[in-house]
């Protein structure tokens, strides 16, 4: 908690810096506040879904910590619409647009110190039963604790001989093998599965399905609206089907939309109606995306790792987000350029690997325990063998 209050403090410089940049002349200000905009973006991606999953009970943690998807993308519907022109997306109040950033920030600098501290983190890593036993009856209420606070003080008791892992420790610690290598491919294949693609290729899509220039803002909210559902869906579905159906289902709608979309690209000059397909495709994988992939991946690392391994997980987890994203936009234009109509295919297979890989190495974590789920890694990764 205290981490996404301190991390508010990088958003609001970096919207004070790109507020002032027109009035100061100088585009160094917003290269620099983009820098600290992203850096608070990099901490709440991995710190958010964390400390909500760990504050949860076990039969709605996915919804709890899946619940930043849903504002994450209203976040951008919201951005969209007051970008059109017609609001702030005219040059003269483009600084005043840039420095909006800085109003959930000072939301949450205002709401966040009345919520209480991760339980979990109370117990185990402060050694705080006390408080532990406080945080959980404001989050609770008037409901019998016994049976969650037995659990918390089982997985304190699993975990007392063992300290924070770091990233070497991690790499070395064979108990956690196989979850470092669900994330190592699932925090890989969410930006490798070409979701960001489609968005490069949508305004080519709605100007060649024939809508003018002028009207193509409007469209674009569009697929942030799409995002919007997704996400919405996903929570409402995510402790009823299980992470795993949803995960794997996203990235097979997600290759039968890009199998359909690079026909429709190939078809485009030759068929009429082939951009409107295009078009269909372009919605349909970013629903598929949204419902599966975008919010699910973050909270994996979340459930399938311990107390002392969770935040380096999620160090890993979001680095390799954005270092693909680096790969993706430095390499996506010589891919097209090489592939013409079927520059898709690489990310098709990729979500189909994914997929596979899904099905056949992540265990469904949907409605148990912390040390249920690492008992049943410890079996697999010591060949069997129980960790009771």
């Amino acid at each position: 908690r205290n981490l996404l209050l301190i991390s508010n403090v990088f958003i609001l410089v970096g919207a004070l810096l790109m507020g002032l940049s027109r009035t100061a002349k100088s585009f160094e200000m917003i290269l620099i506040g983009r820098f600290f905009t992203g850096v608070n973006a990099g901490v709440g991606m991995n710190i958010n879904p964390m400390y909500l999953g760990e504050s949860a009970p076990k039969d709605i943690r996915g919804m709890v910590a899946l619940s930043f998807a849903p504002f994450t993308a209203a976040g951008i519907v919201l951005g969209q619409t007051i970008g059109i022109g017609e609001i702030l997306g005219r040059e003269e109040l483009w600084p005043l647009l840039l420095s909006t950033c800085a109003v959930p920030a000072l939301i949450q600098l205002a709401t966040l110190p009345w919520c209480p501290e991760s339980p979990r983190y109370l117990l185990i890593d402060r050694e705080n039963k006390n408080l532990c036993m406080k945080a959980l009856k404001k989050l609770r209420g008037d409901v019998d604790l016994t049976t969650e606070m037995d659990e918390l003080l089982e997985e304190q008791t699993a975990l007392k001989s063992q300290s924070s892992k770091g990233l070497w420790d991690l790499f070395q610690d064979r108990s956690v093998r196989w979850q470092l290598l669900i994330i190592l491919v699932l925090g890989s294949a969410i930006q490798l599965c070409g979701n960001d693609i489609i968005y490069f290729y949508a305004v080519y899509v709605f100007r060649a399905a024939g809508i003018p220039n002028e009207k193509i803002q409007y469209v674009t909210i569009g697929t942030g609206c799409c995002e919007f559902i997704a996400a919405v869906t996903s929570n409402l579905l995510i402790d009823r089907i299980g992470r795993r159906v949803l995960l794997m289902g996203g990235y097979i709608l997600m290759v039968v939309c890009g199998i359909l979309f690079t026909i429709s690209l190939t078809l485009q000059d030759k068929i009429s109606w082939m951009p409107y397909m295009s078009m269909i495709c372009i919605f349909a994988s970013i629903l598929s995306f949204g419902i599966g992939p975008a919010g699910v991946t973050g909270v994996i690392p979340m459930e399938i790792f311990d107390q002392t391994a969770r935040p380096t997980a999620y160090m890993i987890n979001g680095s390799l987000l954005w270092i693909n994203l680096i790969i993706v936009g430095m390499t996506f234009p010589f891919i097209m350029e090489g592939l013409g109509s079927f520059c898709y295919v690489p990310f098709i297979c990729v979500s189909f690997l994914t997929a596979l890989f899904i099905g056949i190495f992540l265990p469904e974590t949907k409605g148990k325990t912390f040390l249920e789920i690492s008992e049943e890694f410890y079996k697999r990764n010591f060949n069997g063998c129980s960790v009771l």
